[in-house]
């Protein structure tokens, strides 16, 4: 796998010549960042040696490099999902090449169901904290060059990040909320006593993504912020029929006050 890597790190770097800062995965119905992009160059992952393809509509399947907020970031317009068949060493393949390539911070948002009772459909979530229940990426055989073969999780989201972000948001007056993101397999979403069950476990809201990419990320040694958009409740009493579709629709109505937040939080790195 790291000959892969490597390869591809190759390919990247020979067709761009670009050396990115900062690292960014957009999830579902959150693209739009990537118009606040100076953009030098875009790759479709079809095109990129041993690089996965999104299949899940709301996924772009673009690696974009340019300039945000006097940065140089790559960013991913579609990840790759646990439920699409992917082998853990697939979805979390972009992160080390991006680090590889130079990225020193990792930023990622998501879509994601909340069953904090406190939380409302549009919100957004700064995730402090994750729970996984997905097979852990960095099972297998350990490759030094990766990191820690057994790296410390105390703090895996970045609390200086989060920080920065409460500050972007308070200036702002983008009201946002904090807490635990639980990830699950999917690709159903969850029933009523499954909402229950990550309620009780200490789960602020749950989804299929972000926490592979961290584990790794972290592993690394990125610093890693992530967000959260709430697109559906899990909350007795509001829980309602959802699909694919009402996600992207709620996600793209929020994804404005998340790109606020990441363009200012980039500038000021």
């Amino acid at each position: 796998m790291l000959e892969k890597i490597h390869e591809t790190q190759s390919y990247l770097q020979g067709k761009t010549g670009f050396k990115p800062e900062i690292g960014i995965i957009l999830g579902t119905g959150l693209g739009g960042l990537v118009n606040e992009i100076h953009m030098t160059h875009q790759l479709d992952y079809e095109d990129i040696p041993n690089f996965p393809v999104s299949t899940v509509e709301g996924h772009h399947g673009k690696l974009i490099f340019g300039n945000l907020g006097h940065k140089k970031v790559i960013a991913m317009q579609g990840r790759f999902h646990f439920y699409e068949g992917y082998s853990m060493m697939d979805i979390v393949f972009p992160v080390r090449v991006m680090k590889f390539l130079g990225i020193q911070y990792l930023f990622l948002s998501n879509a994601s169901g909340g069953v904090n009772p406190d939380f409302e459909i549009g919100d957004l979530m700064i995730i402090t904290d994750h729970i996984n229940l997905l097979p852990n990426p960095l099972i297998g055989k350990h490759i030094p060059e990766y990191g820690e073969r057994f790296p410390d999780m105390s703090e895996t989201y970045s609390k200086v990040l989060i920080q920065k972000a409460e500050q972007i948001a308070d200036r702002h007056g983008i009201r946002i909320k904090k807490g635990v993101y639980t990830a699950t397999s999917g690709p159903t979403f969850e029933t009523p006593s499954e909402y229950q069950y990550f309620r009780s476990i200490g789960s602020d809201t749950v989804g299929m993504s972000t926490v592979p990419e961290t584990i790794v990320a972290h592993q690394m040694g990125l610093p890693c912020f992530a967000i959260s958009i709430i697109t559906d409740l899990g909350v007795p009493g509001k829980i309602e029929t959802t699909t694919h579709a009402s996600v992207q629709e709620v996600a793209n109505h929020a994804e404005d006050k998340m790109t606020l937040i990441m363009k200012h939080m980039i500038a000021e790195l």
